[in-house]
Parts: C-alpha cells; sequence; structure tokens
C-alpha cells in the first residue's frame, strides 16, 4: 500500500472538515439543551411558589414564557414574576 503526500493531506483536510461541522451543529444543540433543562427548572419552581403562595393569594401561570424567565433567571425570576402578578 502506497501512501502519497497528497491521500495523506486529504484524508486530514476531511477528518478537519468533519470535525469543525460537527461542533458547528453540536452548540446549538447543548445551548437548546440548557433552555429545556431551565424551563423545566423554572416550571418546578414555579410549581413550588404556587402551593406555598396559595396561602398568600399568589398564583403564577405556568407557560413557556414564565417557566423560561424563572428558569433563565432563577429566584429573582420567580420573585419578579410574583410582584407582576401581584401588581397587576
Amino acid at each position: 500500500m502506497v501512501f502519497d503526500t497528497a491521500s495523506i493531506l486529504s484524508y486530514a483536510a476531511g477528518l478537519v472538515i468533519i470535525l469543525l461541522v460537527c461542533r458547528l451543529f453540536l452548540r446549538p444543540a447543548k445551548w437548546l439543551g440548557r433552555l429545556l433543562a431551565n424551563g423545566v427548572f423554572g416550571g418546578i419552581m414555579i410549581f413550588i411558589v404556587n402551593m406555598c403562595g396559595g396561602f398568600a393569594g399568589i398564583e403564577i401561570a405556568v407557560n413557556p414564557v414564565t417557566a423560561l424567565t424563572a428558569g433563565v433567571l432563577g429566584v429573582p425570576g420567580v420573585l419578579l414574576i410574583a410582584a407582576l402578578q401581584w401588581i397587576l
């Protein structure tokens, strides 16, 4: 089997291109997965606030916008949503 320089360089270039394409598609997938996980966590936090806030008359609707706000901002996001619910 004879390996010339051109074939070795073309195989190496092909591997680099495959690596770059895989990285290009994995970053958005990782970002979307993290956003989905934060949304689920936010929905759970809102559910807990609804369970405890029923005594104070605070009830937050669980929808994608409130869940993502609570998931991305964390506890301050839940407090923000509760304050807006209380004001409005």
